[in-house]
C-alpha cells in the first residue's frame, strides 16, 4: 500500500465520519500525509498534531496491526503537537 492509496482509503472514511482538526503523518523520505479540511493528500503543510513514523509502520497502524500506544512506548512512532487530534484520526479509522 502506498501514500496515495492510503490518502485514497481515508478519504473514502471521511465520508462518513469527519475529522476535525488537523494531523501530519510524516514518512521521511516516503513523504507526508495530512489530513485537513476534512480530506486526505500528500501536500505538506503545518498541522495541529505531527505523527513521525515509517511508511510501513503508518500502514501497521492503519492495518491494525500496530497498536498507537504500544508505537509510541517502543518509539516507532513520535507524536508533537496535539496529541487529542491523534486520538480523533484513531476512532475515525477504528
Amino acid at each position: 500500500m502506498s501514500l496515495p492509496e492510503i490518502a485514497a482509503r481515508i478519504n473514502r472514511a471521511l465520508e462518513n465520519k469527519p475529522f476535525e482538526g488537523s494531523l501530519k503523518f510524516d514518512c521521511g523520505d516516503a513523504g507526508v500525509l495530512v489530513l485537513a479540511d476534512n480530506q486526505a493528500t500528500l501536500d505538506d503543510r503545518a498541522t495541529d498534531c505531527t505523527i513521525v513514523m515509517t511508511e510501513d509502520n503508518l500502514i501497521k497502524l492503519l492495518t491494525g496491526k500496530l497498536n498507537p500506544m504500544t508505537g509510541v512506548m517502543t518509539g516507532k512512532l513520535k507524536v508533537t503537537g496535539n496529541p487529542a487530534v491523534a486520538m480523533r484520526f484513531a476512532k475515525l479509522i477504528g
